[in-house]
C-alpha cells in the first residue's frame, strides 16, 4: 500500500501523509461494516461542524466563507447517504467511543494566530487525505458491493477537500513554512495511528 501524494493543489505529488494505513486496519475495517459506516456517519458530521467552526473563528477572512461553505453542505450530504445506507441494511445511528486520533490532532494545533489557522488548514487536510486513502482501500478490498460503490463515489470529494484545506493554507502562508508545518504534523498523525485502535474506524 502505498501513501498518498499531493502537489500544491492536488493530491499527486507532494507527501501528505507519512505512512500508510496497515494491512491490519483493513482487516479490522471489512470485517466490522455496520460499526465503521456508523463512525463514518459520525467523522462526515464532525467535518462539517469543523468547518463551520473555522467559518465563524475567521468570519472576516477574505473568501473563507465562500470555499467552505460548498464542503459543509457536501459533508452534511455524505452523512446522509451513509445514514440511508445504514436505513436500508436495518440499522439506525447510535453512539460510538471516539478513537484517539481527532482529539490527539487537535493537542497538536497551535493556540495563537495567524499559527493556529495554519494548523487547523492541514489538521483539516490531514484527516481528509487519510480518509481519501482508507476510502480507496475500502473500495478494492469490501466484499459487498454497495459499500464499495460508497466507498468509490466518495473518493473524488475526499481528494477535493484535502486539496481545498491545502490551499487555504498556501495562499495564506509561504509555502515552505506551509510544507515544514506539514511534515511535522504528518510525522504526529503516522504515530497517532501506529497502534491499532481495538474498535473499527475509520480514523482508528
Amino acid at each position: 500500500m502505498n501513501a498518498i501524494f499531493l502537489s500544491e493543489d492536488s493530491l499527486l505529488d507532494n507527501k501528505w501523509l507519512i505512512a500508510p494505513t496497515r494491512k491490519e486496519w483493513l482487516i479490522q475495517a471489512i470485517s466490522n461494516p455496520i460499526e465503521l459506516l456508523v463512525d463514518h456517519a459520525h467523522c462526515e458530521r464532525k467535518a462539517a461542524g469543523f468547518a463551520m467552526q473555522l467559518m465563524f473563528r475567521y468570519l472576516s477572512e477574505p473568501g473563507l466563507s465562500e470555499v467552505l461553505s460548498p464542503l459543509i453542505r457536501e459533508e452534511l450530504e455524505h452523512y446522509e447517504r451513509v445514514v440511508r445506507l445504514l436505513k436500508r441494511r436495518g440499522r439506525t445511528l447510535f453512539p460510538l467511543a471516539a478513537p484517539p486520533y481527532g482529539a490527539a490532532l487537535a493537542k497538536i494545533v497551535r493556540k495563537s494566530e495567524p499559527r493556529r489557522m495554519l494548523d487547523s488548514f492541514l489538521v483539516a487536510g490531514l484527516i481528509e487525505a487519510r480518509s481519501h486513502e482508507r476510502m480507496s482501500l475500502l473500495s478494492k478490498h469490501s466484499p459487498e458491493k454497495d459499500l464499495r460503490n460508497l466507498y468509490s463515489d466518495l473518493l473524488a470529494s475526499e481528494e477535493k477537500h484535502a486539496s481545498i484545506y491545502w490551499k487555504l493554507a498556501k495562499d495564506r502562508y509561504e509555502l515552505e513554512i506551509v510544507r515544514a508545518r506539514l511534515k511535522t504534523l504528518s510525522e504526529n498523525e503516522s504515530e497517532i495511528l501506529s497502534k491499532l485502535h481495538p474498535y473499527p474506524r475509520m480514523h482508528s
